[in-house]
């Protein structure tokens, strides 16, 4: 049995800010155990999900969806929708969680997963010859003519997944309780942690039903990464037939290695609706506030510290603290953490620390995350939104902030940072 912590995916815990964190922020939850949370739902609204957070348990399961909708006082920038689905897709290993967490530490890569599932559950028999007789797939019925709200998440370990429903627009609406500048979509790439709501019309011939994708992104050229996919099936309620053929093809970028960024610039937000609020979401000008700190924070390849390979970032690998973190500061405890985590990268030999960024309270941050790595990682900022207003390849430098968009960047919680050569920068500004 293990300690577990449940918190959600981009909830902001208003009121109440003791169970959301990672481990060592808050007490974990014993084996044996219950816990009842509570917590006010202020300004946030959209498509979240909880997981429990300690150990690797996601790749268990354990998740759910957090839907949060609007007051009644505040219009939806869009029609009512027909209908509501909601899809977690993710990678799936064989192995357990505690299995995994072992090959971690002995310094062994994942691998290529399992499985790519859609709602826990495998892919239709599109190839007979990759997929099994009998596998249990999830299967969406919709009505023609109608308009589905789709809420997708990525729930998976490791693996950056393209989402697309076969001859069907995807128009996104949301991300992480942004409503966005609507456009439509005919794939997109959904990073692990990420969310998103699309509108979808139920606007193609029902000779046959359409395949539902969810397929690997930014893998190595290893032919079995071509053959883990998670597939789904979109069936009208006329439809004459089963899904047959290939796959919608997934983004042709070998060549192209702005695609998948240039599709993640075009997400903005909708500066003139409202969400959580009446007032517009563009009322609060995040591009005029004066930066009081700014923090580069680099990642490298898992470093070997006290006999396990450890990630770090700025050479810092995060040791939990006996005393969780908010019990120690709400008692002024000494010697439980220290301020002393670097601000910006350096050549100081890796360690374990019980070590935090000292922030100023109230301040408007910059936060430049530099990924040396090669695969595409992503950052998490645990009970808060912040504005992604830029990213690019090449080294960042204070004159980047010439680049930055000050008007309509989406404002979420969860980001990718993408990995090729020279190295992908990004960076934010964050409320506190």
């Amino acid at each position: 049995m293990s300690l577990s912590s449940s918190p959600g995916d981009g909830i902001q815990m208003r009121m109440n800010s003791w169970q959301d964190g990672v481990a060592g922020t808050n007490c974990p939850i014993p084996p044996g155990w219950n816990w009842t949370y509570q917590f006010q739902l202020k300004d946030q609204i959209g498509s979240l999900f909880y997981f429990p957070s300690l150990g690797l348990q996601r790749a268990a399961g354990g998740y759910g969806p957090l839907t949060v909708n609007n007051r009644a006082v505040v219009p939806v920038p869009f029609d009512q929708p027909d209908g509501d689905v909601t899809l977690f897709i993710g990678d799936w290993y064989t192995k357990s969680h505690t299995e995994l967490r072992d090959m971690l530490d002995d310094g062994k890569d994942l691998g290529i997963p399992d499985g790519i599932l859609i709602n826990a559950k495998g892919p239709y028999r599109y190839d007979t010859t990759l997929v099994p007789e009998g596998l249990q797939y999830e299967i969406v019925g919709v009505e023609p003519g109608k308009t589905y709200r789709f809420r997708v998440h990525n729930v998976g370990t490791l693996t950056s997944l393209n989402f697309r429903i076969q001859n069907h627009n995807m128009r996104l609406v949301e991300a992480e309780g942004t409503y966005t500048y609507q456009q439509n979509y005919t794939n997109l790439d959904i990073h692990v942690g990420q969310s998103y709501s699309f509108l979808v019309t139920m606007d193609q011939n029902a000779s046959t039903d359409y395949y539902i994708v969810a397929s690997p992104r930014f893998v190595s050229s290893e032919a079995r990464w071509h053959d883990v996919n998670g597939v789904a099936i979109l069936q009208y309620s006329n439809s004459k037939g089963s899904a047959s053929g290939p796959l919608p093809d997934a983004p042709d970028d070998f060549y192209d290695k702005y695609y998948s960024m240039n599709q993640a610039r075009s997400i903005r937000m909708n500066v003139s609706s409202g969400a959580a609020r009446p007032n517009p979401q563009g009322s609060f000008r995040y591009g005029s506030i004066n930066i009081t700190q700014t923090f580069v924070l680099k990642n490298e390849s898992p470093l070997r510290i006290d006999g396990k390979r450890r990630r770090t970032i700025n050479r810092v690998s995060y040791s939990p603290p006996e005393t969780p973190l908010r019990l120690a500061d709400l008692h002024n405890l000494t010697g439980v953490y220290k301020t002393d985590f670097p601000t910006m990268p350096s050549n100081a030999p890796p360690r374990r620390a019980s070590s935090v960024l000292n922030a100023s309270y109230k301040g408007f941050l910059e936060m430049v995350f530099q990924n040396n790595e090669t695969d595409v990682q992503t950052y998490h900022l645990d009970g808060y939104s912040f504005f992604v207003v830029g990213m690019d390849y090449g080294e960042w430098t204070p004159n980047s902030r010439g680049s930055y968009n000050k008007w309509d960047a989406i404002s979420r919680s969860t980001t990718q940072v993408s990995s090729q050569e020279g190295g992908l920068r990004f960076w934010s500004r964050s409320t506190t």
